[in-house]
C-alpha cells in the first residue's frame, strides 16, 4: 500500500531509514529502530514516527497484512541520489558538474581504482558524445 502524499525530498533522518530500507527490504519498525540504535541511541515511538512521516509523504510503502507492519522503500536509491546530487549541484556549485568532481577530488584522495573507474566512465561519456557527432 502507497503513501498519500507525493514523493518529497527526504531530510537526513529520513535517508538515514531508507538506506536501511534499500540495503535490507521489508523489515519492521523494531528492526529499523534496532539498526538505527547500532550507531546512536533512537527511540521505539520517535522512528515510528518517522516511518508513519515517510509514509504520507510516499517515501516509503507499509504492507499492513501483518500484526507487525512491513516498510519497504518506495523510492529508488538512484532516483533519490539522482535528485540530491542535482540539489547540490544547482545551489553549491552553480550547475557545474565540473567544479563538483574538481572539489571532491582535490579534497578526497581517490583510490587506484577509483581513478580508473573514473577514467572508464569519462571513456564512456566521450564515446557517447563522439557517437552523437556523427
Amino acid at each position: 500500500m502507497k503513501g498519500k502524499g507525493k514523493t518529497a525530498r527526504p531530510t537526513q533522518s529520513e535517508l538515514e531509514i531508507l538506506g536501511i530500507l534499500w540495503e535490507s527490504g521489508p523489515v519492521t519498525v523494531r528492526q529499523v529502530n534496532d539498526r538505527l540504535n547500532e550507531t546512536r541511541p533512537v527511540g521505539y515511538t520517535t522512528t515510528l514516527k518517522l516511518l508513519q512521516i515517510m509514509f504520507e509523504k510516499g517515501l516509503v510503502g507499509r504492507d499492513e497484512s501483518q500484526r507487525s507492519h512491513l516498510y519497504t522503500a518506495a523510492v529508488r536509491e538512484t532516483d533519490t541520489q539522482r535528485q540530491l546530487l542535482d540539489r547540490m549541484v544547482d545551489t553549491i556549485f552553480g550547475g557545474s558538474a565540473a567544479k563538483l568532481v574538481m572539489k571532491v577530488l582535490g579534497d578526497h584522495r581517490a583510490s587506484n581504482e577509483e581513478i580508473d573507474q573514473i577514467r572508464n566512465l569519462l571513456d564512456r561519456m566521450n564515446g557517447e558524445s563522439d557517437e552523437r557527432a556523427r
